[in-house]
């Protein structure tokens, strides 16, 4: 008998742990963020049933477990997708040159590139379409072209009776900071400032979009679909998203924070390289012309918040000064919240011109500059702080103007 209830006991220790265990998979943590797209897709693009919609997006486009929007809306049966826009870099955000149009390879779509023999959708292209859904990470500062792309979609959805839906994301380097001067005149309606903005808006991509069609007068029939969770003081790596590099040399957190004051120096006929053909674009620059010692001592005694500067030598594998050993200088974070890249930008641009007065080449960063009287202030030998005093009130104007737009208060 004990015999026979100690095999029953293996036999059935046997039988358990042959038996076949299903695993039920975790459902994805939800992120500390909402964007826009992920409440479309939490009520299955409701809003969109019976549209015919034109996408404009990239790859950036994803919502919190990674899924592309394309995707998403294809799966869905409230979603008739007739045509997609891509923005500079293409729809898969991989080019660093002008795009052609282009079939999707998946479902058939046309791709029509708005970074290629036009900016804006054309007349044609638009001709099945009462509907533009917008979706693009953008990373908060004016000559990011991707804003300059919304503008002008929504000016020609305004102009053909299209309606404009944004779907909102986060300002990746916060929506606290607004910083910098606002552009000449001369300077709108171009590409890389396209409307009155300071280097730093402090804004998200719905946030713009409301400014653009109310203050700056487009006027379409424009919804911004908000994201839910966001706080203005929230850096891109504490929402929990996925990251996607926005652009194809914007590869980190870091490097969005860096880029507003880092490319102030790289308009393309400027003689200096922000690392494009490195590993770390934005985190360093440098030319081949450059005392990377002495340069590194001068920002250092010049002393901007938040970061600090070490000498550095790189050879770019493209872009400027490909294959040319350059030397500079390697920016470092040390505070974040305290960094203020505009500051930073301006530290740099009067740095290179007191120590190469006849080598660096100011003038032809104007476009983003942004201020002629600026230029002409570094050329004086103007401090920072007084330079900053000369757009003081011009700043706290768009300030005041901004405040009217926001979609989040904290």
């Amino acid at each position: 008998m004990k015999r026979w209830h100690i095999g029953s006991l293996l036999l059935l220790v046997i039988l358990v742990s042959c038996a076949r265990v299903e695993v039920v998979p975790e459902s994805p943590k939800k992120p500390v963020v909402l964007t826009g797209l992920d409440v479309l897709v939490r009520d299955d693009f409701s809003i969109l049933k019976g549209k015919k919609v034109g996408l404009i997006a990239n790859h950036s486009a994803v919502d919190f477990q990674g899924r592309s929007i394309l995707d998403l809306m294809t799966s869905s049966q409230n979603v008739d997708i007739r045509a997609i826009f891509a923005p500079e870099h293409g729809f898969k955000g991989v080019a660093d040159e002008r795009v052609n149009n282009l079939t999707e390879e998946k479902t058939g779509l046309m791709i029509y590139s708005l970074y290629g023999e036009s900016y804006r959708p054309t007349k044609e292209q638009m001709k099945d379409i009462d509907t533009f859904v917008f979706d693009i990470q953008d990373i908060g500062a004016r000559f990011y072209t991707y804003i300059s792309t919304m503008a002008m979609c929504m000016e020609e959805a305004a102009v053909n009776n299209i309606d404009f839906v944004v779907l909102d994301r986060p300002n990746p380097i916060t929506g606290l900071r607004v910083a910098g001067l606002v552009q000449d005149k001369e300077l709108l309606r171009r590409f890389t400032s396209y409307h009155y903005l300071p280097i730093v808006h402090g804004m998200t991509i719905g946030e713009l979009a409301r400014m653009f069609n109310e203050f700056y007068g487009i006027q379409c029939n424009l919804k911004v679909i908000k994201m839910e969770g966001w706080k203005r003081k929230m850096f891109f790596d504490e929402t929990e998203l996925p990251w996607v590099n926005p652009s194809p040399n914007i590869r980190s957190v870091t490097q969005e924070i860096l880029y507003p004051g880092v490319a102030l120096t790289e308009a393309s006929e400027s003689n200096v390289s922000v690392g494009r053909g490195t590993d770390t674009p934005f985190e360093l620059f440098g030319a081949p012309w450059i005392d990377a010692d002495k340069l590194a001592a001068e920002l250092t005694a010049r002393n901007p918040a938040g970061v600090q500067f070490t000498p550095c030598h790189f050879i770019p594998a493209e872009s400027k000064f490909k294959g040319e050993e350059c030397h500079g200088v390697r920016l470092t974070l040390n505070n974040r919240a305290d960094f203020d890249p505009v500051d930073t930008g301006l530290h740099i641009l009067c740095a290179l011109y007191k120590l190469y007065p006849e080598t660096y080449k100011l003038d032809p960063n104007y476009g983003l500059i942004g201020s002629r009287n600026v230029i002409e202030r570094i050329k004086k030998g103007e401090t920072v702080s007084q330079i900053h005093s000369s757009y003081q009130k011009s700043l706290e104007g768009f300030i005041n103007i901004r405040k009217e737009f926001l979609l989040y208060l904290d």
